[in-house]
């Protein structure tokens, strides 16, 4: 059995959207559960798309998702280089022996010729000319071309590609591990180009050359390549090439299901389709990223793991050892999957509420300085303890601001509805004298107290509570009055009592 070897090959066109995240996690996934190897290779043939920065940014969002290649570029191995256009050298001979072996052939018709055969054929009401095993014979190369034409031609340095020469009237049969055995037929595919004159192969050879000098045993890559899928396969058997295993995941959809995500969807609706965010360094638009935004690599990679597989049961949190053991290719489903924002927003937080306190509370501590907050990492362990779980994001606990600094102004419309002049004084001073008393000034002390003052004075909670939450935090809503109290402590709680008793009146 052959060794597993995967790779993740994206090209360096811009940022890495999350659909090519969820491939590499994939490969990741299936090289670890059977001990092999995961490659990063850049396939940037088309210089032309190449945008300056992407390559970087590939590899940095691959780290912070924490599914690092163990080879390829930035890592090394023993197959480098692994940056296609570091191979170029290489790619010639085996175009050059495709011809010899009468799979391939030179054309030399200009991008004119090719132009002006596509309007006539618009013209004759046949608008998906192609160039293939009927139309090559009218065509200039080297199968209708004189050989010591040909030789002139390639002499002399006149521009040319090199054409696959598809067979007519066959089938093309393979076994995808997701879609069970797809069939084409020869006679609906074109003549792809292999190779172009300035010695640039064109994606087609440069992946079939790779994948085999690597050792790929599996090729786990997008729908849209499945149409490329059977010149592939043609071309390992051209070469007498061994050819890996193939399976092609379904595409991420849009949150209502009509079409594949794009970065359109994301801006319409507010969300990130890219791990990190992006300055496109043409136009200098920014793009959102998931690691600005706020969320958590691991639940990140938790949302893609399930989109699009299924692990059989009700499981939805995993370890990445979890998904490794659980992960295979056979539960990958067919159909594409819808995006969901809210539900992305819902593994955050589980993972944020699965965060020990004394890391989220290192994770606060820079936000808070940025506002002029200096506190201790130890308030700040018990201030998350309190604001957590209403939180999705870590900067959402800054909501709980008054948990560090007093309010100064109360909300008008609580006022007008539970402060009633001399009245709601009195109430809220006998309160806090009757805390003040207290030794323990922790929750469950001050709960209980609570409890006790409402029998003695004969009030109802709502008498009281609606109050002492206005004037500790300056609103109705947010955590128990009471843990608040014991966060902030005895002296503050006094302080902010009296400065809302003189403020209200």
């Amino acid at each position: 059995m052959r060794k597993v070897r995967v790779r993740f090959a994206p090209s360096p066109t811009g940022p890495l959207h999350m659909g090519g995240v969820r491939t590499a996690l994939y490969n990741y996934l299936f090289a670890k559960k059977h001990g092999g190897d995961f490659l990063l290779r850049i396939e940037d043939t088309d210089q032309g798309r190449f945008v300056p920065g992407a390559e970087q940014y590939i590899i940095e969002a691959l780290k912070w998702c924490g599914i690092e290649p163990n080879e390829g570029v930035g890592y090394g191995g023993d197959c480098a280089p692994y940056r296609q256009s570091e191979r170029k050298p290489m790619y010639k001979p085996y175009a050059e022996k495709l011809i010899a072996a009468g799979w391939a052939y030179y054309a030399f018709d200009t991008s004119e010729d090719l132009d002006n055969i596509r309007k006539q054929a618009e013209l004759a009401k046949m608008p998906n000319w192609q160039y293939n095993s009927i139309s090559r014979m009218t065509m200039k190369n080297s199968l209708t071309l004189p050989v010591d034409e040909v030789e002139k031609r390639l002499a002399a340095g006149d521009p040319y590609v090199i054409r696959f020469k598809m067979p007519r009237n066959e089938e093309v049969r393979f076994q995808d591990l997701i879609r069970g055995w797809v069939v084409f037929s020869t006679n609906e595919l074109d003549d792809k180009v292999l190779f172009k004159s300035d010695g640039m192969p064109t994606y087609h050879l440069a992946n079939v050359v790779d994948d085999m000098t690597m050792n790929i045993s599996h090729v786990i890559r997008g729908e849209e390549w499945l149409p490329s899928a059977p010149l592939h396969v043609l071309l390992y058997k051209a070469f007498e090439w061994e050819a890996p295993l193939f399976a092609h995941l379904p595409l991420i959809l849009k949150p209502d299901g009509n079409g594949k995500l794009s970065k359109r969807d994301g801006d319409r609706l507010g969300f990130p389709v890219f791990p990190l965010e992006w300055k496109d360094p043409e136009t200098g638009a920014i793009s959102s990223g998931y690691r600005e935004k706020g969320y958590f690599p691991k639940a990140f990679i938790n949302m893609l793991l399930l989109l699009g597989w299924a692990p059989g049961n009700n499981q939805e949190i995993f370890t990445e050892q979890e998904m490794i053991d659980a992960f295979t290719i056979e539960r990958i489903g067919k159909s594409g999957s819808k995006f969901d924002p809210d539900k992305t927003r819902w593994f955050n937080q589980q993972y944020l509420r699965a965060t020990p306190h004394h890391e989220l509370a290192q994770m606060l501590q820079p936000l808070l300085k940025e506002k002029g907050i200096d506190v201790s990492l130890e308030y700040t362990e018990n201030v998350v303890g309190l604001m957590m779980e209403r939180a999705v994001f870590v900067e959402d606990m800054l909501e709980g601001m008054y948990l560090f600094q007093g309010p100064t102004e109360f909300d008008a419309e609580a006022v007008s509805k539970k402060w009633k002049v001399g009245e709601s004084a009195v109430i809220i001073q006998k309160w806090a004298d009757a805390m003040n008393a207290l030794e323990d000034f922790s929750f469950e002390s001050i709960d209980h107290r609570f409890k006790e003052f409402l029998q003695e004075e004969n009030l109802g909670m709502g008498a009281v509570m609606p109050l002492f939450r206005l004037l500790l935090t300056g609103t109705l809503t947010g955590p128990a009055a009471a843990q608040v109290a014991s966060v902030i402590g005895k002296e503050e709680v006094m302080k902010r009592v009296a400065f809302g008793i003189e403020k209200l009146g």
